[in-house]
């Protein structure tokens, strides 16, 4: 059986509707290509970058809609946590919980995660290299952690802009066997907004191809019906309905056909 990863959501928890609408797709797309989506979603984007931007319900109410998702649809769920505190209400959820990049050196979060029993997801820093996560993994394992995974993301190139290095891939195969492709966020341009970072989802499928050829164990996707509404990461996230036409390139054995 395949082993590709795969994760795909809307940035943030905007909605139920919204929520409904990514997890039926996605349970298409299972069904469709034997795959086996995790679904994706934010209840808290603590990191925004103004004090005005949108966050999400919270973790109360936020955990309670991705529960509901789990429920409804049997898709296996994930979730970013910021603050040690958060992990055990959400490893009570969630299957895999994810770490985000700016605090994957917080030992008080890494372990806090591990103790849940779940699979943690860290996200490489954009300030280290692939081979930097040595201390992360290490942390998480000796804490308990039932797996670890990492996820590659872009380093910083300067100022408001990304630049991905694929050697992180292998570099970070040999610290855990599942390395993902953050697709999505590897595209940003942070900060380069008005109060918000940007970027250029025309990129997402080159990333995941390129990402497929330097060996990654699976691929992160944020998606949307109308990403050019979406109230976080709008300009990143992909247009759900080129999700599953993605996903078929980068199963194994498939031939890839790069945008025009």
């Amino acid at each position: 059986m395949d082993k590709t990863v795969f994760i795909a959501g809307p940035c943030v928890i905007e909605n139920a509707e919204l929520l409904d609408c990514i997890a039926r797709e996605l349970v298409r797309i299972n069904h469709t290509l034997g795959t086996h989506i995790i679904f994706k979603a934010s209840f808290d984007k603590a990191n925004r970058t103004s004090l005005h931007a949108f966050r999400g319900p919270g973790i109360e109410r936020g955990l309670q809609m991705l529960a509901d998702i789990k429920q409804r649809y049997g898709l296996r769920i994930t979730t970013d946590i910021h603050e040690a505190w958060q992990a055990e209400a959400a490893g009570k959820v969630c299957d895999v919980l994810q770490i985000p990049a700016f605090l994957c050196r917080q030992t008080d979060l890494l372990v806090a995660a591990a103790r849940t029993g779940c699979t943690v997801n860290i996200k490489k820093a954009q300030f280290l290299s692939g081979r930097d996560m040595k201390y992360p993994v290490q942390k998480a394992l000796e804490s308990g952690a039932a797996d670890v995974w990492l996820t590659e993301r872009g380093n910083c190139f300067g100022y408001n802009n990304l630049v991905v290095d694929f050697r992180n891939i292998a570099d970070m195969k040999e610290l855990t066997p599942t390395v993902i492709m953050d697709c999505t966020h590897s595209v940003q341009r942070p900060s380069a907004g008005d109060g918000k970072t940007v970027g250029d989802r025309k990129f997402v499928p080159s990333m995941a191809l390129a990402a497929k050829a330097f060996g990654a164990s699976g691929y992160f996707f944020e998606v949307h019906p109308e990403p050019d509404r979406g109230l976080s990461d709008a300009a990143n996230m992909l247009e759900l309905d080129k999700l599953e036409g993605l996903i078929k390139q980068l199963l194994p054995g498939a031939g890839a056909q790069l945008p025009a």
